[in-house]
Parts: C-alpha cells; sequence; structure tokens
C-alpha cells in the first residue's frame, strides 16, 4: 500500500470508526486515540495490507479499545469508572455521530459487552460469527447479548417516545 492509498483508507474509514468506537467506549476523545493508534499499526503494516483494509482496521481499533478498557477496569473501582463516565449525553451522542440522545442514553444504560455486540454487529455490519470471533465469545453468548441488548434499547426507547415497553415476548 502506497501513501496515496494509505490516504484514501484514512479518509474513507476515519469517521465511521471514530463513531463505532466511541459507541462501544462511550468517549469520543478515547475513541478517537484507539483508531488514531489503530492507523499508526496500519501505517507501520502498511506494506503488508492493501487498500481494503477497513476490517483490519476496525478490529485493531476496538482491540485496542477493550485492551485500554480492561486497564482502566482493572486500575480503578467501580465507583471511579462510574463517576468518570460523560455525564452530558447530548455532547456524546453529537461527538459520537449519533445524534439521537434517546438511542445514545439507552445504548450508554446498557452493559459494555451488549453494547459492544451491538454496535459491531449493527453499526459495523459484521456478522454474529465476525463479532463473536473478535471478542473471543461463543456465537450463543453474542446473540443472547444481542436479544438482550435490542430488548433493552427497545423498551428505553418506547419509554423515552411516553409508549409502554413491549410484553415480555419482545413483540407489541
Amino acid at each position: 500500500m502506497d501513501r496515496s492509498d494509505f490516504d484514501a483508507l484514512y479518509e474513507r474509514e476515519w469517521s465511521g470508526l471514530v463513531a463505532a468506537v466511541t459507541l462501544v467506549c462511550g468517549d469520543p476523545q478515547e475513541a478517537a486515540d484507539c483508531v488514531q493508534e489503530a492507523f499508526v499499526r496500519a501505517w507501520q503494516r502498511r506494506k503488508q495490507l492493501d487498500a481494503d483494509a477497513g476490517g483490519w482496521l476496525r478490529t485493531t481499533a476496538l482491540r485496542v479499545s477493550v485492551s485500554r478498557w480492561r486497564r482502566a477496569r482493572n486500575a480503578s473501582t467501580a465507583w471511579v469508572r462510574d463517576a468518570a463516565r460523560p455525564q452530558r449525553p447530548h455532547d456524546v451522542a453529537e461527538a459520537s455521530g449519533v445524534l439521537d440522545v434517546e438511542l445514545w442514553t439507552a445504548l450508554d444504560r446498557l452493559p459494555q459487552r451488549q453494547r459492544e455486540a451491538l454496535v459491531l454487529h449493527h453499526v459495523l455490519d459484521l456478522s454474529v460469527v465476525e463479532v463473536a470471533r473478535l471478542t473471543g465469545t461463543p456465537t450463543g453468548t453474542i446473540k443472547a447479548r444481542l436479544a438482550r441488548g435490542r430488548r433493552a434499547c427497545a423498551d428505553a426507547l418506547s419509554r423515552a417516545d411516553g409508549m409502554s415497553p413491549a410484553p415480555e415476548g419482545g413483540r407489541a
């Protein structure tokens, strides 16, 4: 991959990657740092990558995000992590590219693993098998996280619209 191919890859992938990683990690600055790290690694390996290295970048950016998240989790207690979460959902939603504040709030309230599965599957359009491989999780577990995450988001969004939540079976 030459410099012009790399520049084109950067232009094509940057904003979508930052938006997706923001939805996973909850912090637009942290997401931008993770994506930047992925591009630094891509530049170092540019001779091995082809012009369509988007999948490699997605995997790398998300793994960087997960690694940072694990380090933060291990370095602090749960109450410190919760205190560091964004307090103004509208600002974070706008910075992530997800302008629907209710959707951002619904995603933000999910457990991290459900949020990660939803973003990987629905935002980055990865298959269940790809999400399972990327996260090192069995496909059945990913399917369960997706189902629970969708249900929780749907319930939160229906409450935000003033509607009552869907019945337990998931159908109205």
